[in-house]
């Protein structure tokens, strides 16, 4: 499990953002936060938060149940939307277990009632940041993939399927209505284009696409 110390060293490179309504809290936690380095960012609402553009780097939110215009869990809809790669961890003042079970079964990464212990926040945010960081290294892998795949022609793409899904060449071109020879030299650009060494590698690579594609 991360914590402040062990993430301190790459801290500048990320952002915590703080979304609550009460200043002193924000004064508070922005005090406590940034003097671990991390870079802080402070919102008194839901909606002046979600016309800041998302920055390229780790994130994290911390985030009150609360608030005047968009209540927390509401913004954690529209964040996780969004925003898929900025844990959110919840600060309340009077939670409940069944707004905390909602909160973390959409996905929240902690839950943690006012006064907050400091130590507890700290190491949230430290877990949170390596998963924001997990998370935008698969997100950039995916997009890896996708570019080199918009390369290929639309022919290329169907025999690149086709072989993925264990068709042999041959069936590949009685499936198309093509000679062997063709299925051959569409399927040796699909790989050149997609930087795929193997046969084993393209499939991974087009497993990643589909599984990261909008159902």
């Amino acid at each position: 499990m991360a914590s402040a110390k062990s993430y301190a060293a790459s801290s500048t490179e990320s952002i915590v953002f703080i979304v609550d309504d009460d200043v002193s809290v924000r004064e508070s936690l922005e005090s406590l936060v940034g003097f671990w380095g991390w870079k802080v960012e402070t919102f008194d609402s839901g909606q002046d938060f979600l016309v800041r553009p998302h920055p390229d780097c780790p994130t994290c939110l911390l985030l009150d149940v609360s608030l005047p215009d968009l209540n927390g869990l509401d913004l954690q809809r529209l964040v996780s939307d969004d925003r898929p790669d900025m844990p959110i961890i919840f600060i309340t003042g009077h939670g409940d277990i069944p707004m905390s079970v909602r909160a973390m079964k959409a996905g929240a990464a902690e839950f943690l009632t006012k006064p907050i212990d400091n130590e507890k926040l700290l190491e949230a945010i430290g877990d949170a940041m390596e998963r924001s960081t997990i998370a935008r290294a698969a997100h950039a892998g995916v997009k890896t993939i996708m570019d080199r795949w918009s390369t290929l022609t639309p022919r290329e793409q169907e025999v690149a399927e086709l072989v993925a899904s264990g068709l042999l060449n041959k069936q590949v071109g009685y499936k198309l209505g093509i000679s062997e020879i063709t299925v051959k030299a569409h399927r040796g650009k699909a790989m050149s284009k997609m930087q795929a060494d193997s046969l084993p590698d393209l499939v991974r690579q087009l497993s990643r696409l589909r599984t990261s594609s909008p159902q």
